[in-house]
Order: structure tokens, then sequence, then C-alpha cells
């Protein structure tokens, strides 16, 4: 059913859209990655929700391509590890919040490209826990000015307690200089900062990466609420949630406007994608039914995330693809994107879908693979090692649970061994063998 599904779509897209494609594609695109925080596909108006208005993002899924079975890991940093190196975390994982000084980024490989880089949002990767838990971790991970990129604005770049707000009156470190921008609020700096690197970069190919802060908790007001101008604009309730996706929205709107004005549209992959699920508690209307938050659990709440990509006169306009893709499979994407030199030297796990961004049939995967440890990190003590193995439909996980996804979104029921018929069989056997190559039991 998924197989036969997915042919008809790369048919139906290949045979409507290949005639409009320019007959010389830009050589090295400029590429724009942006990545929210805690925010499901649920969220967003063009994979069905309905409480909250996205339509920047709409309409950029409207003009590109909309993957359907796009993955993260359960939790920020495992997602953004991968993300940036390309590689499971099994490979490179130290501890939360915590990356390896020596460790090679997507940063560093785009400037030995010939690349300008610029980093704005989240970083979080270098020092994670506060002063009296697991202190042999303090200081011990990657400082932004050593991965590789020309110029970073961050959010809790630095020790834990000098992170100070990502929302109103936020602190960032701004190229190595701890600032507070008083009266800001945090999304309208990155913006800002990331139109100026852009607008300044214009004429020589240049990597951005948008790691956003929201829609992460605490949940507070965004200048568009009525408590910014008359309340207390660090004061958190679930209630803005929604505004702060509607914000998430408006300021991707903003980046998304300045390579228009900059006439960079064509000249640009544009890629939107999501580090986790929506957090837990927060439930969303959709098409479907309602939908319940899940951030930190490996069911589709916790793992199910958007994926945009949008390259202008090569991207087919309003395709929708159920290809499998995750965290790792980005760098393999830009590599080729870039053409890059010497991308068949990098020891990675992902899988470029470049080709189907082009409109081709290219080698999707036929499975994906998640070890999920998020320990040691401070409020990390409540999880455990979890190994799983899945298609689009099935899924099975290390201690030989196997759950029917399409049927069973919430994993309630595992199939027994002889439930499903034969393509459950199949499928379970195909499953078994990833899970026993990635933990080197094969």
């Amino acid at each position: 059913m998924i197989s036969s599904r997915r042919a008809f779509l790369k048919s139906a897209c290949t045979a409507a859209f290949a005639s409009a494609l320019p007959a010389q594609q830009p050589k090295r695109p400029n590429i724009v990655l942006i990545l929210a925080d805690d925010m499901g596909q649920e969220c967003l108006g063009c994979y069905g929700g309905m409480d909250y208005a996205t339509p920047n993002l709409d309409a950029l899924a409207k003009g590109g391509i909309r993957f359907t079975h796009a993955y993260a890991q359960p939790l920020c940093t495992p997602t953004r590890m991968q993300l940036m190196t390309g590689q499971y975390n099994f490979r490179n994982w130290k501890a939360f919040g915590v990356m390896d000084p020596d460790e090679r980024t997507f940063g560093h490989i785009m400037k030995t490209e010939g690349y300008k880089t610029c980093i704005a949002g989240k970083w979080q990767l270098y020092s994670y826990n506060p002063p009296d838990f697991k202190a042999e971790w303090r200081g011990k991970g990657k400082q932004a000015k050593d991965a590789g990129f020309d110029e970073y604005c961050l959010w809790h770049a630095w020790q834990t307690e000098d992170k100070g707000s990502r929302y109103a009156d936020p602190t960032f470190d701004e190229n190595g200089i701890l600032k507070t921008f008083k009266g800001k609020y945090g999304e309208d700096v990155f913006s800002y900062y990331i139109n100026n690197f852009m607008e300044r970069h214009r004429n020589q190919p240049f990597f951005v990466y948008y790691p956003m802060v929201l829609t992460h908790p605490p949940y507070m007001p965004t200048p568009r609420s009525d408590e910014w101008a008359s309340g207390d604009r660090l004061k958190a309730d679930p209630k803005h949630y929604g505004a702060m996706v509607e914000y998430m929205d408006e300021v991707v709107g903003r980046v998304l406007a300045t390579l228009d004005r900059l006439g960079l549209r064509e000249q640009t992959l544009v890629l939107f994608y999501s580090d986790n699920g929506t957090p837990q508690g927060i439930k969303t209307r959709t098409k479907i039914g309602v939908v319940e938050g899940g951030k930190g659990l490996t069911t589709d709440a916790g793992m199910h995330v958007p994926l945009i990509a949008d390259w202008q006169g090569v991207t087919p306009r309003g395709a929708v693809l159920d290809d499998l893709v995750d965290s790792t499979d980005f760098l393999p994407t830009m590599l080729e994107a870039v053409k890059a030199r010497y991308a068949s030297r990098l020891k990675l796990d992902g899988h470029s879908f470049l080709p189907q961004l082009r409109g081709e049939e290219g080698k999707p995967r036929e499975w994906i693979y998640s070890h999920y440890d998020p320990q040691p990190g401070h409020d990390k003590e409540h999880f455990k090692l979890t190994k799983f193995a899945r298609d689009q439909r099935y899924k099975l996980y290390s201690d030989g649970r196997f759950f029917d996804v399409e049927k069973d979104v919430l994993e309630q029921h595992p199939l027994k061994k002889n439930e499903g018929g034969k393509e459950a069989a199949r499928v379970r056997k195909k499953l078994q063998r990833v899970i026993a190559e990635m933990t080197g039991k094969l």
C-alpha cells in the first residue's frame, strides 16, 4: 500500500513538473535551514492543523514539497547532534547539551566548501547542567566560536546559569559577547540578525542555520499577545502556546520575505524542520481529530515532525511525498546540493533526499533507526536507552515489541508474531536486521 502510494506520488510529481524545471539548475545554492523547537507536524495548517494560523509555512509547502513521514528524535539535543553531524547518536553522543569539542559540524563543512556561514538561535551544546549537578560535564562541550560559523547570535551558548531569557529581554552571545537586549523579543533579534547577514552576503554563497527558540516552554507572551503591552512579559501560561506557534510562522515569513526582496529565492534551498514533537499536555485539533503532544516519548506524538523544502524553479510545486526522512539526512542532502568535494570521505548515516527535491525518484530510505538515550543530563534521569527501527507503517523495538503504527499510533497493542499477515512478517524481519546491524550483533 505505502510503496504503491509513493510510486504514484513520485510519478505524478515528475510528470507534472519536469517540464517546468530550468534548463540549467543553480550549481551551488544558498541554504537556509530553519529548525523549530518543540512543534509536531499537527500544528501547521498544511498538515491538517486547525488551531493555529500558519500562512507563511502553508505557502512554503504550497510552493515546494511537503514530506509526510519526517521524524526527529524525541528531544532537542539528540536531534541537533544528528542534524549537525549526519550521524546517529550512538556514534558521537557525550551528554545532554554537550557536543564533543572536536566534533566536525555542517558549519565547518560548508565553510570549507567556500560558503559564508551564520547561525542564530538556540545553541545549548556547551554546558547544560547547573553547578550542583554532574559537574564533570560542565564546560566540556563545544563553544559556538569553534563550530564553523563565521557569525553567530545564540541563546544558551555559555554556562547554563548565564543563559537568561530567550523571549522577552533576551540574553544572547553575539560573536563572543554576552548581551541582554532590553525591550526586545528573542526571535525578533534572531531574524534581524539573519536578514542582515543575508543582505551583506547576497553576492556570495551562504549557509544559514536558524535553530529557533520558539515554541519551547516556558509559554511566554509574544509581541502579538495582549500581555506584551499591558502585562508581565515573563509570566508563563500554556495558553500562549498557540500565539507562539503563530509568531514562529510570522518570523519564518520575514526570512522568506528577505530572500524575495534580495532576489535570492531561485538561488536558495529553504528547509524547514522541527527538533521533536509538541510538548506533552498541549492538545491540537486537526482534520483527523485531536492530537496530544508527546515530546520525550518515542511514539509519533514525540517524533513525527514537519519537513518542508522549497527551491524555486527546482522543487516541484505543491508536491507531497511519503518518503522517510530523519535528522541524519540533512547533511548528505546539503553536501550533494553544493557538490561538496570530499563528501565521500565523511562517515555519515544519512541519505540524501536531494533527488526528490528535484522531482526525481531518488533512492528513498527503507527504514529509520533511532538510538535514543538523552542521559546523562539534568532532569533526564527518568529516561532510558531505547532503540528501534521503523518504516512508514511498522515499528520494531529492540526488546521485540512490534507495532502497526498506522492503526495503533499510540503504540498500545503490540502485534504478536503471527499477527499482521505476510507483509508484517516481512517488515519485522527487515527491521530485525536493521537493529542487529546498528547494535553490532549482525
